[in-house]
C-alpha cells in the first residue's frame, strides 16, 4: 500500500506525489502573488498600479488603464491592448490566455473566466479555454464571460449579459445567456477613449 495518497484517496508513487508537492507549493507562491495584486488594487494611483501590474506579468499596452480593485488570476497569460479602460471590480482570469484588443471599453464588475469545471470529469477537473476581445468593444457592467468566449471587432454587449458563445464583429448581444439585439451602425471604428478616471 502507498505511502502517499490523493484527494481521491488512490495511492500514489514517489514521483506522482513529488509532482503534486511541487504543483501545490506554486499554488501557494501563487496565491500570495494573487493577495499582493489585490492589495495593489487598492492604491489610487493608474501608474502605480499599471507598475506593479506588469512586473507580475501583466502585458500592457500603452495608455491601458485597469481601475481599482481589479482581481486576477495567472496574471502572466493577460494580455491589454493599447488605451483600453476595465473597470474598477473587474475579475481577469489568465488560467488560459486572455487577450483584450485595443480602445475596448470594459466597465464595472465585469467577470471573464477562461477556466470552468467539468461536470463529467470523476474528479470535477478543470477545462480551460481561452478568452479573446475585440478591438473598440464595449462590455457592460456585470457582464460575465465565459470560457472559450471570442468577442469580436467593435461588438458590445449590454449590461448583466452572460456570454457563452462567440460573438460577431459589430454585433450587440444582451441576455442570459446573450442573445443578438442588434448590429453597430458605424463599422469604421478608430477612436480613442480617453483619459481614465483619476484617482480610481
Amino acid at each position: 500500500m502507498g505511502v502517499f495518497k490523493d484527494k481521491m484517496g488512490r495511492s500514489l508513487s514517489g514521483k506522482e506525489a513529488s509532482k503534486k508537492i511541487i504543483n501545490r507549493l506554486f499554488n501557494y507562491w501563487l496565491d500570495f502573488e494573487l493577495m499582493c495584486l489585490r492589495c495593489v488594487g487598492h492604491i489610487p494611483l493608474h501608474t502605480v498600479r499599471r507598475f506593479f501590474y506588469r512586473i507580475h506579468g501583466i502585458k500592457m499596452g500603452k495608455g491601458a488603464v485597469i481601475h481599482m480593485w481589479a482581481s486576477f488570476f495567472q496574471p502572466r497569460n493577460i494580455e491589454i491592448g493599447e488605451g483600453t479602460i476595465v473597470g474598477d471590480h473587474a475579475f481577469l482570469d489568465g488560467r488560459a490566455r486572455l487577450k483584450i484588443g485595443k480602445e475596448v471599453d470594459i466597465a464595472s464588475y465585469v467577470m471573464i473566466y477562461n477556466s470552468e469545471h467539468n461536470l463529467e470529469s470523476d474528479e470535477f477537473s478543470a477545462i480551460e479555454e481561452p478568452v479573446e476581445i475585440g478591438d473598440y468593444s464595449f462590455i457592460g457592467p456585470r457582464v460575465i464571460i465565459l470560457p472559450g468566449v471570442k468577442i469580436g471587432t467593435g461588438a458590445i454587449v449590454a449590461a448583466g449579459a452572460v456570454v457563452t458563445k462567440d460573438v460577431a464583429d459589430y454585433t450587440i448581444v444582451g441576455g442570459t445567456p446573450a442573445v443578438k439585439i442588434g448590429e453597430r451602425k458605424n463599422k469604421d471604428l478608430h477612436y480613442k477613449l480617453g483619459r481614465a478616471r483619476l484617482f480610481q
